[in-house]
């Protein structure tokens, strides 16, 4: 009898036999108002990875992932970030830190984890109902934590110059800020776990193109400790953690596992395929981000398919533990896209047809 999605993806994860590799395409509203019915078209040549898609069913022009159409728009978060959104269906960045200077902190209140999330009202009810449909179905369930949920979130509130100053001079207040992000998200776990879900999913970019933005060291000070707060519940309970996080970063993986994850997701170039290998080794599932900056976007089609073989062929095994997922961006052009998708299509079932051999 074959796997649901959902007990493929936790054999996977877990590395105990699934029948296919999990692949992910996420196409940004960015390329959805570039491409438009082109973006359509290839989507639905893909029904493999696009199993209900139906044409005619966006509206253009998209919105990005937070509701926001036009361009040039200032929002405020829950947190009191001001952001400017400049490229539509793509998320801006952080212009205004409510934390800027320390004599801020004193009178400062985060949002309440059972109202709020970082961009308005939170409705547990709702949110239960959504798990639970997609548990019916088959599907694995998630808990997000958020894209910046604590690293990021530093900067956002103090800026990202003061944030690295915070780190060197070993600032007292930091730690007090820290304990505040952590208790916001020790109750949005909490709550995840009480639904029953079977991973926690957070995003911290931690990566500049060639280095992590900190030190082993530094994060083994200040971070590590926030995520095994934040992480360790889930763990206790026996749910998986799936930590994103963009940049090189193949030297903080050894704190992303000390940290309780399970699931990491790197990107593949500017760590390095045969990197990522020899500092991962079968120790958690990777779900590699293959890469938006050169190859995909500018890449022939025949340089696509042998950079997805390659991490293929690499990283994969039968037992499983490894993911492909994608972000679709401009300016990749559609021929590229769907080579991209083909070889998502082509090399899924690679470990567990009879092609591969370890």
């Amino acid at each position: 009898m074959a796997l649901t999605i959902r007990e493929n993806f936790l054999r996977n994860a877990s590395m105990t036999g699934p029948e296919w590799m999990p692949v992910y395409p996420a196409i940004s509203g960015a390329s959805w108002a570039q491409l438009g019915v082109e973006l359509e078209e290839v989507v639905a040549r893909h029904p493999v990875l696009f199993p209900n898609y139906q044409k005619g069913g966006k509206e253009y022009p998209v919105t990005n992932e937070y509701g926001w159409v036009d361009i040039d728009v200032n929002a405020t978060d829950t947190w009191g970030c001001r952001w400017h959104h400049n490229i539509q269906g793509i998320i801006g960045q952080v212009v205004g830190h409510p934390l800027l200077e320390w004599d801020s902190f004193a009178a400062y209140a985060p949002p309440d984890p059972m109202t709020q999330d970082a961009w308005g009202n939170r409705d547990w009810i709702k949110e239960g109902e959504q798990i639970a449909a997609t548990r019916a179905h088959g599907d694995w369930t998630f808990g997000e934590l958020g894209h910046g949920f604590l690293f990021m979130r530093l900067h956002d509130l103090r800026g990202y110059e003061n944030l690295m100053v915070d780190f060197g001079t070993e600032e007292p207040r930091l730690q007090a800020l820290i304990d505040m992000l952590v208790a916001y998200h020790r109750v949005v776990v909490e709550q995840y776990l009480r639904l029953d879900v079977d991973v926690i999913s957070a995003g911290d970019d931690l990566g500049t193109q060639t280095a992590s933005m900190v030190s082993p060291a530094t994060f083994r000070k200040w971070i590590t400790p926030a995520y095994q707060q934040v992480f360790g519940p889930a763990r206790a309970a026996g749910k998986h953690v799936l930590l994103h996080s963009d940049g090189h970063t193949i030297e903080l993986m050894d704190e992303f596992i000390a940290s309780g994850v399970t699931i990491c997701n790197p990107q593949d170039l500017c760590n390095g395929i045969d990197e990522i290998k020899a500092a991962v080794d079968g120790r958690i599932c990777i779900r590699l981000d293959i890469d938006r900056q050169s190859v995909v976007p500018f890449g022939t089609p025949r340089e696509i398919r042998d950079l997805v073989e390659e991490a293929v062929r690499k990283l994969g095994s039968p037992r499983g533990g490894l993911e492909l997922i994608v972000g679709i961006y401009p300016p990749t052009p559609p021929e590229n896209i769907d080579a991209l998708f083909s070889a998502f299509e082509e090399f899924h079932t690679y470990w567990f047809d009879g092609r591969g051999k370890e």
